[in-house]
């Protein structure tokens, strides 16, 4: 398996982590070359991003073979069957211990600056490297982070030999190595670009990083959409700069926890959510205007244009049942042109079908979320997709049923819906 990137290294290896995005996972990448690709982990898991800083202690005049191991906060790692047979001393131990912890400490405050280490205790780690070689550093990676209290520790890297990976695996709680050749010589010659990454790109990808998964401003708001004033809650983008808005089915409101899991997902990932609701009470309990989808998508259209003018950005639309024929043909109705139209739009067990003959009109990229068991339902979609003029993809959520109220389905929704609002909305952020 060649790579073209670390980049590319790390969208493949996020692909095999994505069950793992479940368990609210911290991800630590090893300085400098395994940053990158954690960087990329990081992201599509939605997941808070960390540098993991180990220094091995190598046994005096002869540095290659490692005694132990140093972390911070004071974590120090020994084999005592090591310094027993190389024959260190105490005081060999404390200088070569006093050294490393100096550079150690240096390499922290550059990587991190001032932002506080991500805490372990009892939280699933990943641990990114961009290869292994000896696997020595990956060995004293995990060691320290289950002495900073990692309740389950993960070793995820592209590629490494047979060898290293099998000794790995006796380390680690789980192994994900995308590629162990039988004719391993060194990490670089299984990518095209191998090229050194400089300290200055860790530094900048953990600050993208810490902007994206830090608090996002949140705040109660009316949006003035066809005449009147409807309630929301807005999360402003974070370094992607780009915006989804909701639209929900029928029966709900801005407080559907679905649609909030969702949001919360995107949150994470930087980018922004406007949920708010579609009709007024005395609407909503008339009952009529639930399935008036010219009404609903000319609301969505001057949300948007509302929006605009208190949060500039691209923007998306999320719409589930109902609200997913009213997020198309708002789309129809304003295109998709940066500055102005709708970039993307996702459907979770929506009904594209209402939308009617707008549906040959949406030029906006479009993707279909269906449980596997929502027959009737994925039928629908199959067929308005056949209608669609413009980028498309339907997904299969295997056993969701219309409400994605089953372990895990909801969790997947949100990972594709990710991954389709940035590729289409912000790609420059990854």
């Amino acid at each position: 398996m060649l790579f073209a990137d670390r980049a590319d290294a790390g969208r493949r290896l996020a692909e095999a982590l994505g069950p793992l995005a479940q368990s609210d996972p911290v991800v630590l990448g090893l300085p400098r070359g395994g940053v990158p690709v954690a960087f990329h982990v990081a992201r599509e898991l939605g997941a808070p991003l960390d540098v993991i800083v180990v220094r091995k202690l190598g046994v005096p005049r002869h540095p290659e073979l490692g005694f132990g191991a140093i972390g911070e906060d004071g974590v120090r790692i020994i084999s005592e069957d090591i310094v027993r047979r190389a024959g260190v001393g105490e005081a060999d131990i404390a200088a070569v211990q006093q050294a490393e912890e100096a550079e150690l400490s240096r390499r922290a405050r550059e990587f991190r600056g001032d932002r506080p280490r991500v805490p372990l205790a009892g939280r699933t780690v990943i641990l990114v490297d961009d290869g292994i070689a000896t696997g020595a550093t990956a060995l004293a990676a995990c060691a320290v982070a289950r002495a900073q209290g990692a309740a389950h520790v993960v070793l995820a890297v592209p590629v490494a030999p047979p060898s290293a990976a099998t000794r790995l695996r006796g380390e680690a709680d789980e192994l994900v190595c995308l590629s162990a050749p039988a004719g391993f010589s060194a990490v670089g010659e299984w990518y095209r670009d191998f090229g050194q990454t400089p300290d200055e790109e860790v530094v900048s990808l953990l600050e993208r990083a810490a902007r994206r998964s830090g608090p996002l401003a949140s705040s109660d708001v009316l949006v003035e959409a066809g005449g009147v004033a409807l309630p929301g809650s807005l999360t402003r983008a974070g370094d992607t700069g780009a915006l989804v808005v909701f639209a929900h089915g029928s029966g709900s409101s801005r407080h559907s926890p679905r649609n909030r899991s969702v949001a919360a997902a995107l949150n994470r990932a930087g980018l922004g959510t406007l949920l708010f609701d579609l009709l007024t009470p005395d609407e909503e309990a008339e009952g009529s205007h639930v399935f008036d989808i010219s009404t609903l998508a000319g609301r969505l259209v001057d949300a948007t244009a509302w929006l605009r003018l208190h949060a500039p950005g691209p923007l998306g639309v999320f719409g589930a049942s109902t609200g997913a024929a009213a997020a198309l043909q708002a789309a129809a109705m304003v295109g998709a042109e940066p500055g102005t139209g709708i970039g993307a739009v996702v459907s979770r067990g929506g009904r594209p079908d209402l939308a009617g003959a707008r549906l040959g009109e949406v030029r906006s990229p479009t993707l279909l979320l269906v449980g596997s068991r929502d027959t009737e339902v994925l039928e629908l979609n199959r067929r308005a997709q056949a209608e669609l003029h413009c980028e498309s993809r339907l997904d299969i959520v295997p056993g969701a049923t219309h409400l994605f109220e089953e372990p895990g389905t909801l969790d997947e929704v949100a990972q594709r819906a990710r991954a389709w609002f940035i590729d289409h909305l912000a790609p420059g952020t990854g």
